[in-house]
């Protein structure tokens, strides 16, 4: 596992957004695992920097995201169909038809589950997967439980994880409590990972990580069991 400490945030999504762009130029048909929330946004405003400065080309790129709420509309300002488009698809050019992200709206959500995880194995495989991390330490919606699953599946969100989402709804009541998520081992078939931890709330995680244990009570330490997995931390989140 390797450690790239920032000073601060901006330093973070210029750091990772090059990974992404030279992984891009590396293999233009590369397979982009993708994750929401705050942490990455930075990311990807370098992303579409480097498009639109006509540095790269995201036309032949494939993208699986990690998760969605479930349910809720694509429409929904809320989704993460809304937000991927809003924070990234929108601003480059990537072929909507390469772009795969689990359906929220799904009436069977077993079905879209095995649907999604079917479309992973039968891709080439995920290049890099990008993941931000939860204050509880989980990573896409795989909260720290005794057992965990590994494929896509259908889980309940942890109240930490409600109460820190519900930042972006109007009220906490419109919160989903469940989500479509890849399961660990999805995750962990990644070729590579990119791990973007900031901010001070994010410390006791960054201790965990930096330590000699791995539990599913804190999901993101199993990446230690991964062979290419690079943390990129500001100090906020590494000193606390």
């Amino acid at each position: 596992m390797k450690i790239i400490r920032c000073k601060d945030y901006d330093e973070m999504s210029a750091i990772a957004g090059k990974i992404m762009v030279d992984q891009v130029k590396e293999k233009p048909d590369s397979i982009l695992g993708l994750a929401t929330g705050s942490t990455p946004i930075g990311m990807y405003k370098k992303m579409i920097e480097a498009y639109k400065n006509g540095e790269v080309s995201f036309k032949n790129v494939h993208t699986f995201n990690l998760d969605e709420y479930y349910k809720i509309e694509k429409t929904n300002d809320q989704s993460y169909y809304y937000f991927m488009n809003e924070n990234l698809f929108s601003h480059i050019d990537i072929d909507k038809n390469n772009i795969d992200i689990p359906n929220g709206q799904a009436d069977d959500y077993q079905a879209e589950c095995e649907r999604y995880e079917k479309a992973m194995e039968e891709s080439a495989g995920i290049d890099i997967q990008v993941l931000g991390v939860g204050v509880n330490g989980h990573i896409g919606f795989n909260e720290p439980e005794e057992l965990l699953y590994e494929k896509t599946h259908l889980t309940g969100l942890t109240q930490s994880t409600i109460e820190a989402n519900s930042r972006f709804f109007d009220s906490i009541d419109l919160v989903p409590t469940s989500a479509l998520t890849m399961g660990m081992g999805s995750i962990m078939k990644a070729k590579k990972i990119l791990v973007l931890i900031s901010g001070k709330s994010k410390h006791d995680v960054v201790t965990k990580i930096l330590g000699d244990r791995m539990s599913t009570q804190t999901p993101v330490t199993l990446l230690k069991g991964h062979h290419d997995v690079t943390v990129i931390v500001d100090d906020e989140a590494y000193n606390g």
